[in-house]
């Protein structure tokens, strides 16, 4: 007698339902711009997680007192996520271009909302670090899989306009996290900060589900490489906290000079892995093509210069005795000008203008304003205009620098591309903020009144500059012509699998 150890067909079904993707409403397929609306569902995801990264920093002063902890405790509640999301994105990316990268954008919207209700009735700091950790994997499974879910959704010539778009929508919970973020702490409490993410993600899972599309090609993994997901967490955790601790944590020489041994080995380990694993985590074919080498260096650059005014403007004007919402306000003419350059600049640039040529321009726009704060006293009247263009060169640099990127990308390892530009954007935004501050201290010979002097923030400047002119380099010493070699293979392997429907 053969006993039948198949599950029931029910239990079947619901497995099924879990793990495999669902296709859109033939309505919604056959539109002519039905691709749109998977753009829209991505920039809902995209908004939401620079809405929450730009409020957070908002419930220091309340999580101090709720919880009796000093300021450097209270930022690992930022620090935690950070750590988490760079160590995660390559790896979400690896599994959602062998699961699919619908599946595992729509899981990872379901993981953020549960951690966030769950950070919202934390009762101590240590459970809401924990919680801020298991957020960030959601975030990870997110983001890792935003830009190959707008690249593969978006027909070619259009593939720049829609990355214009959901840097336009990250841009824009940029600028309106510290506004949202103070009116929400001063009348709601910290809490609600999380608490406000769980009826958006309900809405952005039913709206996913519905308007995403499904992978077409994957890539086949038969086994996940955790010693190198291990190495990459340590490489970019050391890397991150000896960044943190040189720019002001009390912590030893010696402990810092530690944390940055320990991230060059481990980097220097996860390369080597990387080369023999005969499932490696990160296909390094990637980084030895011209246009994913010098653009990942270009995104780091670019997110850099975004992050690095957000811990500047605020300081300097502070210092002087601007109020903290007049200092918002100011700054935000930095996203503000982003969002109008990548949403506007195609019905104004010449048509014909090439992705490098646009990454060149925009850089040498923001460039020339921040060189602007070397040479002039950055009061309220000067800073407007300079963040303005700034915004406006980094709004024309940012999507045409992605675009090279994940066009020399095959499609197959486009869940793989993204995870590789958004671990490069949480890296810029790391050094962002701790380069910033740690050139405050040293430019104001590290006392007190960090920020309220003038040598704080010319050193603050070139650091800014300096990055500026990198993210230049790296557009002209980019390749000449954009890299669509990865593109086409991707799409002849489609063509072989089937190219079926997403």
């Amino acid at each position: 007698m053969v006993t039948d150890t198949r599950p029931h067909p029910s239990v079947r079904r619901g497995l099924a339902l879990l793990t495999s993707e669902r296709p859109r409403p033939e309505a919604i397929r056959a539109r002519p711009n039905g691709w749109w609306l998977a753009v829209a569902a991505v920039c809902f995801g995209a908004f939401m997680g620079q809405l929450d990264a730009s409020i957070v920093t908002l419930t220091y002063g309340g999580l101090r007192t709720d919880f009796h902890a000093s300021l450097a405790a209270v930022e690992w509640v930022s620090l935690a996520y950070l750590l988490a999301l760079v160590a995660l994105l390559v790896p979400a990316g690896r599994l959602a271009d062998a699961h699919g990268r619908k599946l595992l954008y729509l899981y990872g919207f379901a993981v953020f909302t549960l951690a966030s209700a769950a950070c919202g009735f934390a009762p101590s700091l240590g459970a809401l670090v924990a919680f801020r950790v298991v957020q960030a994997a959601g975030a990870a499974m997110m983001q890792a899989n935003s830009v190959a879910l707008v690249t593969t959704s978006a027909p070619r010539e259009r593939m720049r306009g829609a990355l214009g778009v959901q840097a336009a929508a990250q841009a824009l919970g940029l600028a309106l996290g510290p506004t949202l973020g103070g009116a929400v702490v001063s009348t709601l409490g910290w809490r609600w900060v999380f608490w406000v993410n769980v009826p958006v993600g309900v809405v952005a899972l039913v709206g996913g589900h519905y308007l995403l599309p499904r992978t077409r090609a994957r890539t086949r993994v038969t086994r996940f490489d955790w010693p190198g997901l291990l190495l990459l967490a340590a490489a970019t955790t050391g890397a991150l906290m000896g960044v943190s601790a040189a720019s002001g944590l009390p912590v030893p020489g010696w402990g810092v000079a530690a944390l940055f041994l320990v991230a060059a080995g481990a980097g220097w380990a996860f390369v080597r892995r990387q080369r023999r694993a005969a499932a490696p985590l990160l296909d390094l074919a990637l980084l030895r093509v011209r246009a994913v080498a010098y653009g990942l260096v270009g995104a780091l650059s670019g997110y850099l210069v975004l992050f690095g005014p957000l811990v500047l403007v605020p300081v300097v004007l502070t210092a002087r005795g601007v109020s903290e919402l007049t200092a918002g306000l100011v700054l935000t003419a930095l996203p503000a000008g982003f969002a109008l350059a990548a949403t506007g600049c195609d019905r104004v640039l010449p048509r014909g203008l090439s992705d490098r040529g646009r990454c060149l321009a925009g850089a040498g726009i923001f460039t020339a304003a921040l060189t602007a704060l070397l040479v002039v006293v950055p009061g309220i009247g000067e800073l407007v205009p300079v963040l303005a263009v700034t915004g406006l060169g980094l709004g024309m640099f940012t999507p045409a620098n992605n675009a090279l990127i994940m066009g020399a990308i095959p499609a197959r390892s486009s869940g793989t591309g993204g995870g590789l530009v958004n671990m490069t954007r949480g890296l810029g935004t790391a050094l962002g903020v701790a380069l910033v501050t740690l050139a405050l201290q040293v430019g104001d010979g590290g006392g007190g009144g960090v920020g309220a002097g003038r040598g704080g923030s010319q050193a603050a400047a070139v650091v800014l500059v300096v990055a500026s002119v990198v993210a230049v380099g790296a557009a002209w010493f980019g390749p000449r012509e954009g890299a669509r070699e990865g593109m086409r293979e991707g799409m002849r392997e489609g063509m072989r699998e089937g190219m079926r429907e997403g």
